[in-house]
């Protein structure tokens, strides 16, 4: 029995010391088993006991009274799991990467534009050899080309969007890349990587079906919201909210205590459903396997806001609730402020670029100061 005793207590420690590696925080060391001598007491002298009583007692008496003396110490504060202050460097990656997306896309209107008088005349030409040369009948390129020109601008727009989260959906299969896409493509407060997996995390998705959805979505409002915002000013607000909605939900899990890795485009594709309903309320919407029921988009935007404000209250966890939230506030604010407040006040910066383009101020040249 007692190797069998000192064989439990070894597992016991390696299980401790298993355990303390992983999880990443010190316990006191284990005291190894194994058999000790037993140690020889000490037995004093009959005079020496009695010479010695009275010091001993005088000095835990005293050790007794300065105990008293001191102040009683206030218990512990239970800390969370991960403290508000390690949501400052997400907040200023969120803030900057934001601020970036819009002025890249600033930057590109402008670049748009001026070449699309360079590129008229390109396309005169190639309209012109398009019709003296022989067509090919049953040309596969031919067939591409007319099916990408029979999209709207929207769904050109988008198709790359859909492209990458393909891309990354094949990866998640690559048994190679499973470290590399949990640490980069997911979205946790506790992870090594907290500010690039915020925007990485939104073109990532491991189930088809939860892909599959959110594309459809994604496909149904391109062509609404490009139409409302342009090409370049939606992909600013879709990078953007994909960064806002992981702030949310780290934010959310912070305060919670509950961490967790999140991953998905449902984020920024709610930024989209927000503002094409706030923007055009009374639209009428469906639900694709009931197409018979229809509703306004006002009220379905109040029922999913409801809806994930109740899930962040109430704790479900079937989903990030609050990067739905967060993307949702996000495309409402966009289309009540965030409009006049960031893009009608590039100009500053499109002025910069066309000096810079031009070689210097008031040489002429193509402006950026267009709205869309």
């Amino acid at each position: 029995m007692a190797w069998r005793g000192c064989v439990l207590k070894w597992a016991k420690e390696g299980i401790i010391t298993s355990a303390t590696r992983n999880n990443r925080f010190n316990l006191y060391p284990q005291q190894r088993c194994g058999f000790r001598k037993t140690a020889k007491k000490v037995e004093p002298k009959k005079g020496s006991v009695e010479e010695a009583g009275q010091p001993h007692t005088e000095q835990a008496e005293s050790l007794v009274q300065r105990r008293a003396e001191l102040p009683p110490t206030p218990p512990a504060p239970k800390m969370p799991p991960r403290a508000y202050g390690q949501l400052l460097k997400p907040l200023v990656f969120t803030v900057g990467f934001t601020g970036c997306s819009f002025g890249t896309a600033a930057i590109w209107q402008y670049e748009s534009l001026k070449s699309r008088v360079q590129s008229y005349f390109d396309e005169v030409r190639a309209d012109w050899l398009e019709k003296i040369r022989p067509q090919k009948q049953g040309d596969f390129r031919k067939q591409i080309n007319q099916w990408w020109n029979g999209l709207s601008e929207g769904q050109r727009t988008v198709t790359g969007i859909i492209a990458l989260n393909a891309i990354v959906f094949c990866c998640w299969r690559v048994p190679a890349f499973q470290r590399s896409m949990v640490t980069y493509f997911t979205s946790n407060p506790a992870s090594k990587a907290v500010c690039l997996p915020m925007v990485l995390s939104t073109f990532s998705h491991y189930s088809l079906f939860h892909m599959a959805a959110n594309m459809y979505v994604l496909w149904s409002f391109s062509s609404s919201i490009v139409s409302m915002l342009g090409k370049e000013q939606f992909v600013a607000v879709y990078l953007s909210a994909g960064a806002i909605s992981s702030f949310f939900s780290y934010a959310a899990k912070t305060a919670s205590g509950r961490l967790g890795p999140s991953l998905g485009a449902s984020g920024a594709i709610m930024t989209v459903l927000a503002a094409v309903c706030t923007k055009m309320p009374e639209a009428k919407l469906a639900i694709i396997f009931l197409p018979m029921y229809t509703f306004t988009a006002g009220n379905a935007l109040k029922a999913i806001v409801a809806m994930d404000a109740a899930g962040l209250v109430l704790g479900w966890k079937l989903f990030d609730h609050a990067a739905h939230l967060g993307g949702a506030l996000f495309g409402i604010w966009y289309v009540w402020y965030g409009h006049e407040l960031i893009w009608k006040n590039r100009e500053p910066l499109v002025k910069i670029w066309h000096d810079f383009r031009t070689g210097g101020p008031g040489t002429g040249g193509a402006g950026g100061n267009g709205s869309l």
